[in-house]
Order: structure tokens, then sequence, then C-alpha cells
């Protein structure tokens, strides 16, 4: 910065003062700042500094910049309030935005200090909090937050560069608006405030203009759209304070950086015992989550984007006090087939785990990836490629469990033997192949099937060539060429995946692997 860009600074703040400000003058300059803008007209939105207050133990936060455009009555802190605090005694960069201040929208200073907290947890790896309410740049300060080195870009750079090393957390409280939008997506996890939290490029005014549609902005960037249709939003909540609770509770399960793994915590036994959840008939529709509840610590599963691609379950999760990333096909939704956005939201799961040196277990009851001429246009192989090598390159000890079929290209995608598990082990009710067993043998014996006339001897051929089918992908087979390394009864199943994970508690990156960022969706 230049000293002729200081001067100007320098005589813009201190503009409508008498003289020099006296500590009286300083006193209420601070005063003005710490009340912010009145937010009365705002009656189901907590006050920005209130936000603070769930967010941080009580008496922790330092704040930075506060006296920040302190000669305007109408800026105080510059609407927006950055510094460190601590949650659960942990340290926490925040950057809040305070929606009675302009809207919360962003002005060359607003953008410094955004800028200078995201450099202090760069350089100190820090996780960051975001609280988002802004209407995005504030036009009346265009040169300002646009076009420039410290300007809105920058933010962007700074996240991007923080992506993968530290935990980055945002709750959206409010809009997040045209190039802001982006603030929400570079972020690692979104919680939306329904009714209240909106993210878009433009306006519905703005749209209409452009392309001739009408819409309102609920349909076109609110929360439940972004949570089941988009996947920019991972959770919605009803109030402000519940975002923020989640997002402390998320914190507990990430390390402070990518360096450390995350921290563990007394183990709990699980919700339910894990008895005959799976049917033995493929075709029987059951909740993976059930599973999921009899193997982890009770009440310690932490599931993300839960309304977008239900196909997949994915999540965090803590086994016997130690952190779990969980991949599951759900089989109750779309008989648990991989489509493009479940592959999108396993992607980036995983990419998220492996960042942060969290092991991940992956349940497999998967028909294989969804086939036809719609996902084929929207580019299913590209978005299985992007999954596959996501699950592929994760550094991290997996852990690979076949609950019921495992078919086709999607078991490979939920991380088959070749690519390298720790462990492979089947459930009883676990069958792996190409296909099922009565599919293979419509497509390899179809015209002779069709050449047989008589109803009965067809059927009777039929199920001789599928039973011979089921005996050559048995499971016993699968033990014994070393495809599966255990079949464990359902009960055992959590005994087992412990005992695995105690072996594998040496682990540590391979030497020369790189930091990676955490790829949006």
């Amino acid at each position: 910065m230049t000293a002729a860009t200081d001067t100007a600074r320098l005589a813009a703040s201190t503009a409508g003062l008498t003289g020099a400000p006296t500590v009286a003058d300083v006193a209420a300059a601070r005063d003005r700042a710490l009340r912010g803008g009145d937010p009365t007209r705002w009656p189901n939105k907590l006050p920005v500094r209130e936000r603070l207050a769930v967010l941080f133990d009580p008496g922790t936060f330092v704040e930075d910049g506060v006296l920040a455009s302190a000669a305007d009555d109408a800026l105080p802190a510059d609407g927006v309030i950055t510094g460190v605090g601590r949650v659960e005694g942990r340290p926490v960069a925040v950057i809040a935005h305070d929606f009675t201040v302009k809207a919360g929208s962003w002005g060359e200073l607003t953008c410094e200090k955004q800028i200078r907290i995201l450099e202090r947890a760069d350089r100190d790896l820090l996780p960051v909090v975001y609280l988002v309410d802004s209407a995005g740049g504030r036009l009346t300060d265009q040169m300002g937050f646009f076009p420039g080195r410290r300007g809105a870009s920058a933010i962007f750079h700074l996240q991007v560069r923080l992506s993968g090393r530290v935990p980055q957390i945002c709750c959206l409280h409010g809009p997040s608006a045209a190039g802001g939008a982006y603030m929400p997506a570079f972020c690692d996890w979104v919680g939306m405030v329904a009714g209240n939290a909106s993210m878009y490029l433009a306006s519905p005014r703005v749209a209409e203009k452009v392309t001739g549609e009408r819409t309102t902005l609920e349909e076109m960037g609110g929360a439940m759209m972004h949570a089941t249709v988009s996947g920019c939003g991972d959770e919605v909540f009803d109030t402000d304070w519940e975002a923020i609770a989640a997002a402390r509770l998320l914190l507990s399960y990430l390390p402070d950086d990518f360096r450390s793994a995350p921290a563990r915590s007394e183990p709990a036994e699980p919700e339910r015992v894990l008895g005959d959840v799976v049917p033995l008939d493929p075709n029987s529709a059951y909740d993976v989550r059930d599973v999921i509840e009899g193997v982890v610590d009770a009440g310690s599963f932490f599931e993300i984007k839960a309304r977008w691609a239900q196909e997949i379950v994915v999540g965090l999760a803590r086994l016997d006090g130690q952190v779990v990333g969980l991949i599951a096909n759900q089989p109750s939704v779309r008989s648990g087939a991989i489509f493009v956005d479940s592959a999108d939201k396993a992607a980036r799961f995983i990419s998220l785990c492996d960042a942060f040196s969290i092991p991940m277990v992956f349940l497999q009851d998967v028909p294989g990836f969804m086939v036809g001429v719609d996902v084929e246009r929207q580019g299913i192989i590209r978005h299985g490629a992007k999954l596959i090598a996501a699950m592929s390159s994760a550094d991290v000890p997996k852990y690979t469990v076949v609950l019921r079929k495992a078919y086709a290209a999607g078991y490979y995608a939920m991380c088959a033997p070749g690519f390298e598990p720790r462990a492979t082990i089947a459930l009883p009710t676990a069958t792996i192949g190409p296909m099922s067993a009565e599919a293979s043998v419509n497509a390899v014996y179809a015209n002779k099937i069709a050449a047989i006339a008589d109803e009965d001897e067809r059927a009777a051929y039929v199920e001789e060539r599928t039973a011979e089918q089921r005996a050559d992908i048995n499971l016993l087979r699968m033990g014994s060429d070393l495809v599966v390394d255990t079949v464990v009864e359902p009960a055992a199943l959590r005994a087992e995946l412990i005992a695995r994970m105690v072996d594998a508690d040496r682990w540590t990156r391979s030497t020369g692997r790189r930091h990676h960022l955490i790829s949006p969706v």
C-alpha cells in the first residue's frame, strides 16, 4: 500500500472531526461500532454480536479493526466483524457480516478486514467460521471492493488457499448475493437458515431482465432449494442459533488443520444392536442409517447434505471415540444406485475426509451406476470418474463393508479391493458380481430363452442358469479367492472395524504427499 493511499485513508477517517480526536471521541466511535445498526427491523434474526456470543466460548473473542470507517456514523465497523475466539477451547477465526449496516455489503475496508483475518488464518493455520449475511458489493464503493488486488477477488483467492488446510465452515443467515455467493461455495459446509438465507448470482429482478424468467428469491436461491436441488447448502435450520450450534458441533469432528488428526472422545455403545437390518432379498428396501446407528457411537452421526442426492448417505461419526467418515449406499432411495449428483456428493465428502486425516468406511449395497439416455447426457461417466478418482487418491485408511449387493462399476466406486482398502469385510448377505445372477442370465442367454416355447420349460431353464450364476459368485468363493478378507455377522461388525482401525493407528501420510483443496461440488 502506498504512502499516498495511507494519507488518503487517514484524511477520510478523520473527516468531520474538529481538531485532533480526543479520548472521548475514540470511545464514542468504539461504542458506535459495538452497537452497530438497528436490528429491530429484523425481529427473526439474531444481531451479529449475539451470533458471535453463540459461536464462541464466553469472554474469548478478540476483535480486529473495530474502528474501521469510524468517522462515518452509517458504517460502524464497516459492516463486518473479524477476529479470533475459542470454540471448546480451540482458537477459531471469524468473519461475521452485520446485516444492520448497509445490508452487510462489502466496501473497501470490509474487504480489507476480511482479507486480513484470512491472511492470519493462513499464517497461523486457524479454522475459519463465516457468519454470512451480505447483500454483496457496495456499489457506492465499487472501486474499493471490486477491481483491485485487495478487493473481493483476494478474499476468494485466500479461501481457496486455505481449502483443505484448515476447516472452513459457513452459517448463512441472510443473503449471499452476486459474487459474494462464492464465499459459502468455497466452504466445507454450509448451514442455511430457512426463510432468511439465500445464495444467488443475480436477483430475480436482474434474472428477469436478462432471461425473461419470472421467479421468486426463494425459488431461485432459497435455503431449501440449495439443500435439495443444487447441493450448495448442506443443511437447513429454523433459527440462527441452531445453525451456529451445528457449526460448533461440526468443528468437534475436524482437526485444527491438515497436519493433525481429529481429537478422540470417550467411546459410547451404539444406539442399537445391529441384527437382521439387511434383508436377504436384494430387492427389499431398508434404511442404511439403521446400519450406521448399529455400528457407530450413540448419537455421533453427523450427516452431511442429508436432503440432496439421498441415494447415497455421507457423514462423520465416532467409532470407539475415533472420528470416521461414512459413505453408504441408500437402498431405500432409487435402490442405492449412483447418479450424477450422488457421485459429486460422495467425491466431495471423500476429499474432505482425506484432507483432514479422517479414516473412511464404505458401506456397499449398490446395484451400480444409473444407466439411460438422461444420465449419459448429464455426464454420468465424467461424474463417476470424479468419484472414483477422489476415492482412489485418498491417502487415509479406508475400509470396505459389503452389506448386500455390490454390482458393476458401483462396486468399484465404493472402494473395491483393487483400490487398496485396508480390509474388505462382508456380511453373510453379501453378493459381489458384474450384475445380479438374474440379469446375467438374461444378458448371456437371451436368445436361447426366447427360443423356448414352453413356459414351464423356459422357467426351469432360467432357474437352472441362475443357480449356476449364483454358484459362480457365492460368498464362500469370494473368501476363498481373497476377494473379501472376512465374513462377519452383523452384530460383530462394529468390533471388527474397531480392531482393524487400531491396527492403523500408526498411519502417517505418504512422503511427499501434498496438501489438496476440497473441491466444490
